[in-house]
């Protein structure tokens, strides 16, 4: 995807000393596809909406990203490492925790966001607004249209009370309001969509910059 001479210059990890001043953005992945617009196949259209939404999340400022596949095997493993810049931490985590399995997995950070992989054309301006939400809250997301959630994120370590929830991009917010200790627990930023089917496609505005990847699979490319 990328060439070499394009790879940003490579830096040493943080210190063990600074991983409060670490932010960590996650793609989380299915290891499957699930659906496509007709005539597409879901595979190539699951990697080409991770490959788009991992390239917003890499261009994102003072924060690390990695990628975690869920449920996959080596292959898919390697698969949707083959999407990213080379160096960054591609892992497999299961299915029955796939977003805080995710986020521990990225390493000691201060605050982590894991991102549903289909959000092609998000814009990284949302995953900012959630780690300065994190500053007062526990856990921060940016709501999906269709009732789930297309990114959430924790302070580290987690609170005890997100643990027992094990919130999923499935969670609603009626249950992450019922679940928290305390009014500002749960901050809750600008919504977004996901396409997670054949009515989600009129979201995508073809005059906005990016989501190439997804953009070419819908004209067949």
């Amino acid at each position: 995807m990328h060439d070499s001479s394009d790879t940003p210059p490579a830096t040493d990890p943080d210190p063990a000393g600074q991983a409060l001043d670490r932010r960590v953005v996650v793609l989380v992945v299915s290891a499957v596809g699930t659906w496509a617009p007709p005539g597409r196949s879901p595979e190539a259209w699951r990697l080409a909406l991770a490959e788009d939404t991992y390239e917003v999340l890499a261009s994102l400022d003072r924060v690390d990203v990695a990628v975690a596949v869920v449920g996959g095997e080596e292959s898919s493993v390697a698969e949707v490492s083959a999407l990213t810049w080379p160096g960054t931490p591609v892992y497999s985590v299961g299915p029955t925790r796939p977003v805080l399995d995710a986020l521990s997995g990225a390493g000691p950070a201060a605050a982590a966001v894991a991102v549903s992989y289909d959000a092609p054309d998000l814009p990284g301006l949302l995953i900012g607004k959630l780690f300065r939400a994190l500053s007062t809250a526990d856990l921060a997301v940016c709501p999906s249209e269709d009732g789930g959630q297309v990114a959430i994120g924790v302070n580290l370590p987690v609170a005890s009370w997100v643990v027992a929830a094990e919130p999923t991009f499935d969670t609603s917010l009626s249950e992450l309001e019922q679940l928290k200790p305390r009014r500002h627990a749960v901050a809750i930023g600008p919504g977004w969509h996901r396409m997670r089917s054949p009515g989600d496609l009129a979201r995508l505005d073809p005059g906005l910059e990016g989501w190439d990847a997804t953009r070419a699979i819908l004209r067949g490319a």
